[in-house]
C-alpha cells in the first residue's frame, strides 16, 4: 500500500471512528434525558456562541484566530465545532493508517490502544491550552465515560481500516 493509500484509507476509517463514537455519546445523552435529535446533536445546534462552544470549536478558534490574525464571530462558533471535531478524528484515523498501513497485517486488535493514545492526548494538550482541567481533577467516572468512547472510536477506526484493506486486495 502506498502511504497515500494508507492516508486515504485511514481518513475513511477515522471518519467512522467518528460517527461510532458519536452514537455511543449520543445515546448516553438522551439516556440521560436529552431530546435533541441526533443531526440537531451532532451538528452543535445549541452552539451559538463561542461561550457554550465545546472544545472542539475553541481548539479550532484559537487556530484560526493565531493563524489568520482576525477575530472569528460567534456565528461561526457551531461550524468551527463540527470541522473541528470531525477534522480532529478523521486526521487521526489518517495517522493510524499510515502506521497500520505499514504493518506486515493491521489488526483490529490495535485499535483499543489507538482509542487510548488519542484520549491521553487530549487529556495531555487541552489542560495545557486551558480547555480542560488536569485530568486528576476529572472523577473516575468521567473519565470512564469519556476513554470509553474513545475506544470505541479506536476500535471502529481499526476495524474500517482493517475492512476498507481488505476490500481493496
Amino acid at each position: 500500500m502506498t502511504p497515500l493509500g494508507a492516508v486515504i484509507k485511514g481518513l475513511v476509517a477515522g471518519a467512522a471512528g467518528t460517527l461510532a463514537m458519536d452514537t455511543l455519546l449520543y445515546l448516553r445523552y438522551r439516556r440521560g434525558g436529552g431530546t435533541d435529535s441526533f443531526p440537531s446533536w451532532e451538528f452543535s445546534a445549541g452552539v451559538t456562541t463561542w461561550d457554550d462552544a465545546p472544545a472542539p470549536a475553541q481548539v479550532g478558534r484559537r487556530l484560526f484566530e493565531g493563524l489568520f490574525q482576525r477575530r472569528l464571530d460567534d456565528r461561526h462558533a457551531r461550524l468551527v465545532n463540527n470541522i473541528t471535531h470531525w477534522g480532529y478524528g478523521m486526521t487521526a484515523g489518517a495517522g493510524y493508517g499510515l502506521l497500520a498501513g505499514s504493518l506486515r497485517r493491521p489488526r483490529v486488535a490495535y485499535g483499543p490502544g489507538f482509542g487510548a493514545a488519542v484520549w491521553a492526548a487530549g487529556y495531555a494538550v487541552l489542560p495545557q491550552a486551558g480547555l480542560y482541567k488536569p485530568i486528576y481533577e476529572y472523577d473516575r467516572t468521567t473519565l470512564a465515560k469519556d476513554l470509553s468512547a474513545h475506544l470505541v472510536y479506536g476500535t471502529t477506526t481499526a476495524a474500517t481500516f482493517a475492512a476498507v484493506l481488505h476490500r481493496g486486495r
